[in-house]
């Protein structure tokens, strides 16, 4: 079974989005582990509203938290106790798309950030990298990281008006290839998901056959 994590440079980047595209043109399940916000609102009903539901399995999240802030500040909040051993891998026959939680050192605890949880899995990571002033900081900081910590990365995902000087920058210090651009869109509903899977499948078919 393939799993791939999506892991954006900092909140609010776009990986719910590029996870709905991911679950759908690998033909995969989703599973966000732990989610803060509003459940009407959260990333897993967000999803479930873009894919077909009949088609992909939508995993429920092991922690999902009502407070839109840090995991571990929510939990504190809530008064609920987040344990690594809680989290365990969704059995599926198929690919595991795995969405993230912000950044990758986003606090889970006060002792422990996701990273240290997401690094335990067998996975292959998407590092979804938004255009805003420091994004070329922050993406390089993320990938440095992962490369430190010898996780397999397969690529990254612009989110953003093309920004050529930022791309080129970007690609040509990290060396990673170029998976995917997610444009600026009005609305976001099951048709742009099903676009996108389509023009981002002849990049992933030549890293995931």
């Amino acid at each position: 079974m393939e799993r791939v994590l999506v892991a954006g440079i900092g909140t609010e980047v776009g990986k719910t989005v590029v996870s709905a595209i991911l679950t759908t043109l690998l033909n995969g399940d989703y599973w966000k582990p732990i989610q803060c916000g509003e459940e009407e609102y959260s990333d897993t009903e967000m999803i479930k509203k873009w894919i077909d539901i009949s088609a992909h399995f939508v995993h429920p999240p092991v922690y999902s938290l009502k407070t839109p802030v840090s995991p571990h500040h929510a939990a504190r909040l809530e008064k609920i106790l987040i344990k690594f051993d809680a989290f365990i891998l969704p059995k599926t026959t198929r690919p595991l798309i795995i969405e993230g939680v912000g950044g990758i050192f986003v606090p889970l605890t006060s002792q422990e950030l996701s990273i240290d949880l997401f690094k335990l899995w067998d996975c292959k990571w998407v590092i979804v990298s938004k255009h805003y002033l420091g994004s070329i900081n922050h993406t390089l900081l993320t990938v440095e990281i992962l490369k430190q910590l010898h996780i397999p990365i397969l690529g990254i995902i612009f989110n953003g008006e093309h920004n050529p000087d930022s791309e080129k920058a970007i690609l040509d210090f990290t060396h990673l290839p170029l998976l995917g651009r997610l444009l600026p869109e009005s609305n976001i509903n099951f048709q742009t998901i099903q676009r996108y899977a389509k023009q981002w499948r002849p990049q992933f078919s030549k890293l995931l056959p």
